[in-house]
């Protein structure tokens, strides 16, 4: 990708963190506390998560999978557990100070763009927040997550289907139909089952059973 590409997807990255904090912001005590689509964590959790995976560089991050004998979970939980406040403004603080961060531990932006999309929707929809990442957002993280396995199995969820947004421009694959809005693929493609009921076509059932089968 090119150095304006790259640019890009950072700026809509920093975008999709600043919404989340602005929705963060209202939030009482018994919400931050809620449960999320992100399985056992919490909002604060995931919110911690988030600014620890904008902390975190290439030799520190293998340095902690190192620490951890390669297991996500443990590097995850280690690394989140920096970023949690003593209460949930300070973890809020701490989210917005790297809104503006490109710290990485790999160059696959579209990537680390997947995650603050992913994460903030992890939160919304439990909590029944309205915020919706822009459409620009989604379909790039759309085309990423049809296109790779990276911290999620997405490629695989989309193999031999045919993806097609009804809000936007994206497209992807041969295969059973799957049709509906970005935001219900691109979660769906991250195993997120609770998006499943706004896809359709064909190749729904497919999608469902593949998700079935990793416990999501």
């Amino acid at each position: 990708m090119t150095k304006n590409g790259e640019t890009d997807l950072w700026a809509l990255a920093h975008a999709e963190r600043a919404a989340l904090a602005q929705d963060l912001s209202g939030l009482t005590t018994e919400q931050w506390q809620h449960a999320t689509l992100c399985r056992e964590w919490n909002v604060e959790q995931v919110v911690a998560h988030l600014t620890a995976a904008a902390s975190i560089g290439q030799l520190r991050w293998i340095r902690s999978m190192l620490g951890a004998r390669f297991r996500p979970d443990v590097h995850n939980l280690r690394r989140l557990g920096e970023h949690l406040g003593v209460n949930p403004a300070e973890t809020l603080n701490n989210f917005r100070a790297i809104i503006a961060s490109t710290t990485a531990p790999t160059a696959d932006t579209a990537a680390y763009l997947g995650e603050v999309v992913v994460h903030a929707q992890d939160i919304r929809r439990p909590l029944g927040l309205v915020g919706t990442p822009s459409i620009d957002a989604l379909t790039q993280v759309a085309k990423f997550f049809a296109s790779r396995n990276f911290a999620v199995p997405s490629k695989s969820n989309a193999t031999r289907l045919r993806l097609q947004a009804d809000d936007g421009p994206f497209a992807s694959g041969e295969g059973a139909l799957v049709t509906g809005p970005t935001l219900a693929l691109v979660m769906a493609l991250a195993g997120r089952a609770a998006y499943l009921d706004d896809l359709h076509g064909p190749g729904g059932q497919v999608l469902r059973s593949r998700l079935d089968k990793t416990g999501n």
